[in-house]
């Protein structure tokens, strides 16, 4: 928890606290497997030769069996038709080795996202974003609560501790991140503000806040003169910006103007190695709650 006499930039490090979260997921597999005579399994579909989300997804798998559960990983070609890949998500509801589901977006053009969503599971639905579990999220029942925005939360209460009363913006109104993160914060007692594209004063609307979580996709958006002295920042943008001679492949920068935001801000996540690491923690905690919610078995401490 942080020191608030400190007065030095904190970089919140998500590599390492991820990397924590995974040994918490796999120390808790085998009590798991004890319970129920098998392991957890997590399916991916990856629809396409898109070379970052193949990337992606290999890491998901990896990540999947490093903690001793079983991967399952479903690479259809571009033009799969929609109702080939609907059935694919239906087998996989019916498949009792199958706890999560996750179906890699965003899709192809010509297919139905909002369709094939809809057709998930919604206990299978490890991602988040079936209509049925953002209703429970916004009632304050168990759900399966989007990877990022959860990863920002635990790294925020890792943070700050008890959340209740602070004044947070989220910039971003995605079902992705920016609605679930303002629920999320919501339930943890913060007066919220979702702040988007047709924001009338937004860097004062962004000065207000104790907590920015910045999801935009616009690289460095943020300026440091934004953010109040003292914020908190969690910036979940990442942007590969033009080549240059020193990198050829494009620098990689966050949502947030961080090298001058550092100047003033009492912590902020970094761009790689803050938020990023911290989503597919989640989705192996997601993975391990689903198996658990579904063997009817009390939810691990994690």
């Amino acid at each position: 928890m942080h020191d608030p006499k400190a007065s030095t930039a904190h970089i919140i490090n998500g590599k390492a606290f991820a990397l924590k979260l995974r040994e918490k997921i796999a120390a808790k597999v085998p009590d798991f497997v004890k319970a129920s005579g098998r392991k957890p399994g997590l399916a991916v579909i990856l629809v396409g030769d898109d070379p970052a989300s193949k990337v992606y997804v290999g890491s998901k798998g990896k990540a999947t069996i490093a903690a001793g559960m079983n991967s399952f990983e479903h690479l259809l070609p571009a033009n799969v038709a929609q109702e080939d890949l609907i059935a694919l998500v239906k087998k996989l509801n019916d498949d009792d080795a199958v706890d999560g589901i996750l179906v890699q977006l965003p899709l192809p053009d010509g297919l139905n996202e909002q369709e094939v969503i809809a057709a998930l599971d919604p206990d299978k639905d490890v991602d988040g974003l079936h209509v049925i579990n953002a209703g429970r999220l916004v009632s304050g029942q168990k759900a399966m609560v989007p990877c990022t925005p959860l990863g920002c939360q635990i790294l925020l209460k890792d943070y700050l501790g008890d959340l209740s009363g602070l004044n947070a913006v989220v910039l971003g109104r995605s079902i992705l991140v920016g609605k679930p993160m303002a629920q999320l914060l919501l339930n943890e007692n913060c007066t919220v503000t979702m702040a988007h594209s047709r924001t009338k004063n937004l860097p004062d609307v962004v000065r207000a806040a104790d907590i920015v979580v910045a999801a935009v996709g616009r690289p460095e958006m943020v300026k440091a003169d934004w953010l109040k002295a003292g914020a908190i920042v969690i910036d979940v943008g990442i942007n590969r910006l033009a080549p240059t001679d020193s990198k050829p492949k494009g620098r990689l920068v966050g949502d947030v103007d961080t090298h001058n935001a550092m100047a003033h801000v009492k912590a902020i996540t970094p761009v790689p190695g803050g938020v990023g690491p911290m989503t597919i923690a989640c989705l192996l905690r997601n993975t391990l709650l689903a198996a658990h919610r579904r063997n009817a078995i009390d939810d691990p401490e994690i």
